[in-house]
């Protein structure tokens, strides 16, 4: 049988064209100008498209509750090689091979992160080239451009922390004749300083600190370049104790911009009415009817009947040993109160009953899924937490100690703050060292922000694991999961490029190291 490969790379780049013109309200139309026959010369011409054409790079973040096979969807990619997450269906092969540590890059989920990254790095560079030429307001048009400088350098920002060196493409694919299309793989290096120079020109693009709309803002912008400089100061760069001050810099711009600060409560985290503000500081979004939030059924106990749902999957759940490693007390192991539950109402609004294992409640839809006496929707419109205060502060605190200067007290109240909430005490200047007070903050950021997709970018940069079962952390080389028992190697500090994309592009070739090649 012969086989045609199609560059799926270039199927995403140039299909941004026409996703963007769909999102547009309106069309003009006359004889000469068929909108079927839309080129970037006729519709990047009014102030609406560069509305339009921001708004899709936005919707191309939704990936995060976008399919991968059955019973799964692309979220879970981030937390199954963790040790923090399991999953109660057996149903999804690739998911069960995420968790077992057996994944290659015929991975549903390595695909599916690969491409969705593209397609909005693909949307942000044709508002960059077009836009510029559109007659409007300059100050507008200098936040639709920081704008779609934050999303670009937030994808290259996952692209590079996933796959390493990766191909660094900055305008507009929308021939495929263009050299791009076969672009091989650009160094990492190159890659994170790509991502530096689109923040830093985000920052100085005009945009306001924060925005109830769920658009980047100022402070989202900086609160990402914290983090991408916190991460080139571990694995692989390893830049040190310079970029550790650099982080440490940029997270004290957002922590005393006073702009922010964290909820009362845990349950205003995934409370709508507080989206986007607060606490949250820049977040998927979601609308329900227009955009739901998919992710909902993933989460629910598998078939227990607690919800509005006629599905409930059980896809990515807590495991007891993680748990069960918050400290006695916590507020955050509270049933319902934190981020687990542990009981719900039949039906999600009939008679409470026990679970029998904890479940994630910090992203749990109680409009969706129903509550005492008052069903639920079924329908979510629930964002999805991506860049909260609480890591701001972790950052700030982690990187602080790191520094020249070394531990301050601005790094040990920000590490309060969180363990305040917590009901938790936290220790005074006195009692930390440099090395205590970095574990001390290294687990609130595992306790803290689980289930957000961080921490395994953590374990990755620190080259560590945290092992439950002696509350410390050891090696990343080595780390059993308890959950399936799989052993991290080294090969797994990186995911596998997708086959598919090598075989269609072989000058994406070789494999990253550890992975059958193509």
């Amino acid at each position: 049988m012969k086989r045609c490969n199609i560059n799926t790379l270039y199927i995403l780049l140039i299909c941004a064209l026409a996703m963007t013109a769909t999102g547009c309200k309106k069309w003009l139309v006359d004889e000469d100008h068929d909108p079927s026959n839309l080129t970037p010369d006729d519709y990047y011409t009014l102030p609406g498209h560069a509305d339009a054409a921001i708004a899709a790079a936005y919707d191309r973040t939704r990936f995060f509750a976008g399919g991968a096979g059955i019973f799964a969807n692309n979220f879970s990619m981030l937390e199954m090689p963790t040790g923090t997450a399991k999953t109660e269906t057996g149903q999804n092969t690739d998911l069960n091979n995420l968790l077992g540590l057996s994944y290659n890059g015929d991975n549903v989920f390595v695909l599916n992160w690969w491409t969705s990254l593209y397609q909005v790095i693909a949307q942000t560079n044709l508002v960059l080239d077009r836009v510029p030429a559109i007659k409007m307001d300059d100050a507008k048009k200098k936040q639709v451009l920081g704008e779609a400088q934050f999303l670009r350098a937030w994808s290259y920002f996952y692209l590079v922390r996933l796959y390493g060196d990766v191909p660094l493409l900055t305008t507009s694919v929308l021939k495929a004749t263009d050299a791009m299309v076969y672009a091989g793989r650009t160094s990492k290096d190159s890659i994170y300083n790509q991502v530096v120079t689109d923040l830093k020109n985000a920052e100085a693009s005009g945009l306001s600190w924060t925005d109830a709309s769920g658009r980047a803002s100022l402070g989202a912008v900086k609160s990402l370049l914290a983090e991408v400089y916190l991460t080139m100061a571990g694995y692989p760069l390893n830049k040190g104790k310079a970029y550790y001050q650099l982080a440490a810099d940029k997270a004290n711009e957002v922590i005393t911009s006073g702009k922010f600060s964290l909820f009362t409560d845990y349950n205003s985290l995934h409370d709508e009415s507080q989206e986007n503000m607060g606490e949250q500081i820049f977040e998927i979004q979601f609308q329900a009817s227009v955009a739901n939030n998919g992710n909902q059924p993933l989460l629910l106990p598998n078939f227990k009947d607690v919800s509005a749902y006629g599905t409930e999957v059980g896809s990515t759940t807590p495991t007891l040993t993680f748990f069960n490693s918050f400290e006695p007390g916590d507020k955050r192991t509270a049933d319902r109160q934190g981020f687990f539950y542990t009981s719900y109402y039949d039906g999600g609004s009939g008679a409470l009953k026990a679970l029998g294992a904890p479940y994630i409640y910090k992203h749990f839809d109680i409009g969706a899924n129903g509550t005492a006496g008052k069903p639920g929707t079924a329908n979510s419109g629930l964002n999805w937490m991506n860049i909260r205060y609480a890591q701001v502060l972790l950052t700030y605190a982690e990187a602080q100690n790191e520094t020249d200067a070394g531990l301050s007290q601005g790094a040990v109240n920000a590490l309060k703050l969180i363990r305040d909430r917590a009901g938790l005490v936290t220790g005074t200047l006195g009692s930390y060292n440099q090395a205590s007070f970095r574990d001390a903050v290294w687990k609130e950021r595992w306790h803290e922000l689980c289930y957000e997709g961080v921490t395994w970018f953590d374990m990755v940069r620190l080259k560590k694991a945290y092992k439950e079962s002696t509350n410390s952390f050891e090696g990343f080389v080595g780390h059993k999961l308890p959950e399936s028992g799989a052993t991290l190697q080294a090969k797994h500090l990186l995911f596998p490029l997708p086959t598919l994309e090598m075989q269609n592009n072989p000058n994406l070739r070789p494999q990253n190291d550890g992975y059958p090649g193509v």
